[in-house]
């Protein structure tokens, strides 16, 4: 009981929450974003038989943040992606902590 009225008066756990709070909103408005870029890519496949550069990239940088976002927000990961971190490049990479965990349920 006494570890709850703490957690409770804790700023850390207020901080974080505040900051899930924000990246919701910015998962959501990512979301949004990649549907776009996936309806816009689809539609050049099917009228050029191209795909585009720039969106494959937009895309890949997308799908990485909100791969980040949602590690954060299931509490996987406490970095804290961009705005408060770096734009991400390229495909998302599985720290050591995680690989271990992984090789551990193995």
């Amino acid at each position: 009981m006494d570890d709850m009225k703490q957690n409770l008066k804790s700023s850390d756990t207020w901080t974080r929450v505040l900051y899930m709070l924000l990246f919701v909103i910015l998962y959501s408005l990512a979301e949004v974003v990649l549907t776009a870029v996936i309806v816009f890519q689809l539609l050049l496949i099917l009228f050029t038989a191209k795909k585009n550069a720039r969106l494959l990239k937009l895309g890949q940088s997308l799908s990485t943040y909100i791969y980040q976002v949602l590690s954060f927000l299931s509490f996987n990961s406490d970095y804290h992606p961009y705005p408060m971190g770096a734009w991400p490049k390229g495909e998302p990479k599985l720290s050591n902590d995680k690989a271990s965990l992984d090789n551990e349920a193995d």
